[in-house]
Formats: C-alpha cells, sequence, structure tokens
C-alpha cells in the first residue's frame, strides 16, 4: 500500500539521492570550480542507482520481505557512495584537488537515516501481519 509512512521515508530518500545531487555540491576545486554528482560517472552513477533502489522499493510493497530486503541494499550502497567519498578526500595530500567540501557529501548520511526508517516500519508492518495470522 502506498499510503504507508515507509513509502513517505523511501521517497524522501530517493529525493535526496536523485534530485538533491544536482542542487548541493560535493566539493569546491582551488580554482574554486564547484564540482557536482554529475561531473563525475562514478558518483552519478552510484546516486542515482540509489534513487532507483529506493522507488524499486517503494513500487514493491506487496512483497515486504522484498521491500527489506531492497532497503537494505541501499544502505549498503549508501555506505559504498560514503566511503568512496571518504576514500578520495583522505587520498588526496593537502591542498591538492579539494579547496572545500560541500553538503553534497553528507547527503549518503541523510538518506541513510531515512532508509533506516523506512526498513523499522516495513519491519514493524511484517511483525503485525505475522501477529494476526498467529491468531488464526
Amino acid at each position: 500500500m502506498l499510503q504507508r509512512i515507509q513509502t513517505v521515508y523511501l521517497f524522501i530518500a530517493a529525493g535526496i539521492s536523485a534530485g538533491l545531487t544536482f542542487v548541493f555540491n560535493l566539493w569546491t576545486t582551488n580554482d574554486n570550480v564547484l564540482v557536482f554528482a554529475k561531473d563525475d560517472m562514478l558518483f552519478l552513477g552510484l546516486f542515482l542507482g540509489s534513487a532507483l533502489l529506493s522507488l524499486i522499493s517503494i513500487f514493491s510493497f506487496k512483497n515486504r520481505k522484498s521491500q527489506f530486503i531492497l532497503g537494505r541494499l541501499n544502505i549498503i550502497l549508501n555506505f559504498i557512495l560514503l566511503g568512496v567519498f571518504v576514500y578520495q578526500s583522505l587520498n588526496l595530500s593537502g591542498e591538492a584537488k579539494v579547496s572545500e567540501k560541500g553538503i553534497g557529501i553528507l547527503l549518503p548520511i541523510f538518506s541513510i537515516v531515512f532508509l533506516v526508517l523506512a526498513n523499522k516500519a516495513i519491519k514493524k508492518d511484517e511483525d503485525l501481519v505475522k501477529s494476526v495470522d498467529r491468531l488464526r
């Protein structure tokens, strides 16, 4: 059912992954050039993959177990994206390429929070259905 709270959480996570990556920059170079996720195919692919997993999870509401698994895969994908950001920021020595980090690097953290909330709501629904089945 699309009116559940996990749908709202998943939609917010998809919006963060797909929409806000074009609004907030990832970092600023020494030449004061803003770098967005669309400038690097790896970051763009990971962000859009996360948004796609969220949207697929929204429309698989009839199968809560697969919805829960897709949510966990999406959390892992966002942790990978966060790890790539941390690796890139720590791998560069000093002011070699990145002058100032932007808020776009924190977007996977916000997405992870909403995905965890969605998974908790999915788990709560699954437990409710199991408890009703026990009573029959």
